[in-house]
């Protein structure tokens, strides 16, 4: 099939390319003249202004957008709106939030205008292995974009799941999931490297648990390679960012009343990993102290590092011993 790839990044460039590999005609935009001449050279048929894909398309048009959620896609999509027929078909394979997504879906509806949502997941590694996609929209709309799914994704990686924002839905819980697993692996390995008695070699761990073990996964492969380069991890700094999906998820679980304790506490974790000094912290600490006299370690002076944090005391009243 003939289609346009809206976003060459990390993610649409590789895919422009699994789909120029798989035989389709890709129309490739993006604002970078470079990144337009790289998918160029692959093979994919570039364009320097948005607007043109009506002419480099013939109807009815699929237009796949892989940018960021929020303003970017929004932006795109009414600029595509403004150009595009009736008939013509939106996918956008970013993590926008569903219902947002939604809203717009029924909008461009409206004007005769099909919006389909691909929560795609499968990163940079999606170019070999293939892209999981989890796809919502109307029915005939999905159809005219199914070669391009199925060329994507692996055996058995697509779905239609259903109606408009589904795809996006089930993306977005895809990756509170992903959250709550990563949590739970960062957690064992942190405590394997606490037992410094027994001298364990994390990659090797890492490396036997992909075989038989019952929390082997894809995950745990990239864990492994991660300790591969280096088992202290001595270059990373312990700041987890989170682009939204785990957010909406809790969200959407507090909405309904869902119990999500696992992955909400994921998402936290990934909040107190941008704080390594944080005053809620602090603030405990001060309070132990306080109610039970616990001892409280100090900030080390700046150009004294590893001399040892000093420790604040204070007595308890009377002659209990400490509160615990």
């Amino acid at each position: 099939m003939k289609l346009a790839m809206v976003g060459l990044g990390r993610m649409g460039g590789n895919m422009a390319q699994r789909l120029l590999e798989g035989g389709h005609t890709v129309v490739v935009y993006d604002r970078s003249p470079e990144v337009r001449a790289a998918l160029a050279a692959k093979g994919g048929t570039p364009i320097d202004d948005l607007t043109r894909v009506v002419v480099a398309l013939e109807p009815p048009r699929v237009v796949w957008l892989m940018l960021p959620a929020g303003p970017v896609t929004s932006d795109t999509v009414a600029t595509l709106e403004g150009v595009l027929a009736p008939g013509d078909v939106i996918v956008d394979g970013g993590n926008s939030n569903y219902k947002e997504f939604m809203v717009d879906a029924e909008r461009l509806a409206g004007k005769g205008l099909n919006y389909v949502d691909a929560g795609t997941s499968g990163g940079i590694w999606g170019l070999t292995e293939g892209y999981c996609l989890m796809v919502g929209g109307p029915d005939d709309a999905v159809k005219l974009a199914e070669p391009a799914f199925l060329t994507l994704a692996p055996p058995g990686g697509y779905a239609h799941v259903g109606p408009a924002g589904s795809g996006h839905f089930v993306k977005m819980v895809h990756n509170g999931i992903e959250y709550g697993l990563m949590q739970s692996y960062a957690e064992g390995f942190e405590l394997m490297k606490a037992v410094e008695e027994f001298s364990l070699d994390l990659h090797q761990i890492a490396s036997i648990w992909r075989y038989g073990s019952v929390v082997r996964s894809w995950l745990l492969d990239l864990t492994e390679r991660a300790l591969a380069d280096d088992v202290t991890l001595s270059t990373i700094r312990g700041y987890v960012d989170d682009t939204g999906e785990g957010r909406w998820t809790v969200q959407e679980a507090v909405d309904r009343a869902v119990p999500l304790p696992a992955i909400t506490a994921a998402l936290y974790a990934r909040f107190s990993s941008r704080e390594p000094d944080a005053y809620q912290a602090k603030l405990l600490a001060a309070m132990r102290n306080q109610f039970g006299g616990h001892a409280i370690h100090a900030e080390e002076p700046v150009g004294q590092a590893g001399a040892g944090p000093a420790v604040a005391g204070h007595e308890p009243h009377g002659s209990a011993p400490p509160a615990t």
